[in-house]
């Protein structure tokens, strides 16, 4: 399974940036799909999932009314698209899916793409 993240990068406070996860070798609907980010010196933590089939989300408190999660199924490609940007958000965004075979779990990750935002 290959996750590939696009579309960070430089953006004011306010702005609004999407970001893509296209994934390979499994299909986003095949469990749960998320972003979570990680700024220096912080632990990894969770923005928003998706859960295949029922498409029911979930997001932190953080981003809730700004940030929305959506999947295509038909391009394979997950996305983030963050709104109302704010200076405590950047950070390395990283896609995740998660998928389960009987009682096991398995979470595949992307390389990361980077999120500024300038004040």
């Amino acid at each position: 399974v290959q996750l590939v993240e696009s579309g960070g990068g430089l953006v004011q406070a306010g702005g609004s940036l999407r970001l893509s996860c296209a994934a390979s070798g499994s299909t986003v609907s095949a469990g749960t799909m998320g972003w979570y980010r990680q700024a220096p010196g912080k632990q990894r933590e969770l923005v928003a999932s998706i859960t295949g089939g029922s498409g029911s989300t979930n997001y932190a408190d953080s981003v809730k009314g700004r940030f929305t999660i959506s999947s295509d199924n038909a391009k394979n490609t997950m996305y983030l698209q963050m709104n109302s940007l704010k200076p405590e958000d950047p950070a390395v965004y990283y896609c995740n899916l998660r998928t389960r075979v009987v009682f096991k779990y398995y979470d595949y990750w992307g390389q990361g793409t980077q999120v500024t935002v300038s004040s």
